[in-house]
């Protein structure tokens, strides 16, 4: 895009959240309230210690703040009123740091106006705060060079005319072992000029949403992250007509991708990597709220105290990442048998958005026929007739 073109998108974004939505109940698809729901501890946080001010502007599509980060230094790109930043800061707790960045002045008034109230209730003085700028821009806010040990953001990449640069500006913020852990919208297809430069599509995040294969792309071979991996995904509903009828068949999904600064590639292919064991971890048990097991993706789940196989990039993950004091990564013994152990192949990501999009279908039918069964008097379930006052 053109600095003009740039603008334009700016000042769109920036009209739309800080003048056209005065809440969240003015959206008009599910793009910033999708997601499942956070953990709960951090939901917790949320409903006892975040100010309510802060909570009724949010906007976001996913949950994207990982628990055991007591003394990190974190960063939120696009820290709107400042919700994450004022989880991440409890969580982070006396000897971390949390800064938010955003460009919107009045997204960034409430974050401000409500910091030391949070103090109050947390019983100690935060190091949170938050700073003017553009997310492309990040040395220029003030955020130095390899200062942040976990950058977070709450479905605000999309709404970047310049997401290489984004990607790259928290590259070079991420100390060795670093990671970028947030939820955004991703297509299924390519979107037209059309779509990508409509206001109201823009604002909901569908308009700047890139194909998943794009951004992947971009973020390991170009940028040089590791592997992009999924935590999750969830299929998007646009219930207003009118942009229903704009998107077309195009799908929409909220995705959860955490991407490592971890010196991982070496002379055997990708798929020899991914396919063949070089390490065993253990996960030790000692994530707060995760006292059993842990999951780096979709396709890791570790069991507290049990070892498992693994292939050389995850083996870096968790030896040199920010986990590192949760695992114990040993290497196979001898490389001949460390060849011959298999483990459990990375699941396409356009495999995981069909599943998304599949139980989106059956819960949108589910929640139909129940809507039906209610209207028309009906007594089966539980959600009617005598059992409501039980369990709803």
């Amino acid at each position: 895009m053109s600095s003009n073109d740039n603008n334009r998108v700016y000042s769109s974004v920036k009209d739309y959240y800080g003048r056209v939505l005065s809440s969240s109940k003015d959206l008009k698809t599910s793009a910033c309230t999708a997601g499942s729901a956070p953990h709960p501890l951090i939901r917790d946080i949320i409903g006892k210690q975040v100010p309510d001010a802060v909570n009724e502007r949010f906007y976001g599509c996913g949950n994207p703040i990982p628990l055991g980060i007591e003394g990190l230094d974190v960063l939120d790109l696009g820290s709107g009123s400042g919700r994450d930043c004022y989880v991440a800061a409890a969580l982070v707790g006396p000897s971390g740091s949390v800064t938010g960045i955003d460009m919107t002045d009045e997204q960034l008034e409430v974050a401000r106006d409500n910091v030391a109230a949070f103090g109050r209730t947390l019983g100690y003085r935060p190091n949170l705060r938050f700073v003017t700028g553009y997310i492309e821009e990040l040395q220029a806010a003030g955020v130095e060079p390899r200062s942040v040990d976990l950058c977070i953001s709450n479905c605000v990449v999309n709404l970047s005319p310049d997401k290489p640069a984004v990607l790259r500006g928290v590259y070079s913020s991420l100390r060795s072992g670093g990671e970028l852990y947030f939820s955004d919208v991703y297509a299924d297809a390519d979107l037209p000029e059309a779509l990508r430069t409509h206001d109201v599509l823009l604002g909901e995040c569908i308009g700047g949403a890139l194909h998943t294969d794009d951004f992947e792309r971009i973020a390991a071979d170009d940028v040089g992250f590791a592997r992009p991996r999924i935590l999750s995904a969830a299929h998007i509903e646009i219930s207003d007509p009118e942009l229903r009828t704009l998107v077309g068949s195009t799908q929409f999904y909220s995705i959860t991708y955490r991407l490592f600064k971890i010196n991982s590639r070496s002379s055997a292919d990708e798929k020899t990597r991914e396919e063949t064991a070089s390490a065993v971890a253990t996960y030790l048990g000692t994530i707060p709220g995760h006292p059993d097991k842990y999951e780096l993706d979709v396709d890791h789940a570790f069991a507290a105290n049990e070892a498992a196989a693994v292939d050389s990039e995850v083996a870096a993950i968790l030896a040199h990442s920010w986990l590192a004091k949760h695992f114990a990564v040993a290497e196979e013994a001898g490389s001949a048998d460390a060849a011959a152990t298999a483990v459990k192949k990375s699941t396409p990501t356009s495999v995981l958005l069909q599943r998304a999009h599949k139980l989106a279908q059956t819960q949108r039918t589910a929640a139909a026929a129940a809507a039906a069964a209610t209207s028309s008097g009906g007594s089966s379930g539980c959600c009617s007739g005598s059992a409501k006052k039980k369990c709803c």
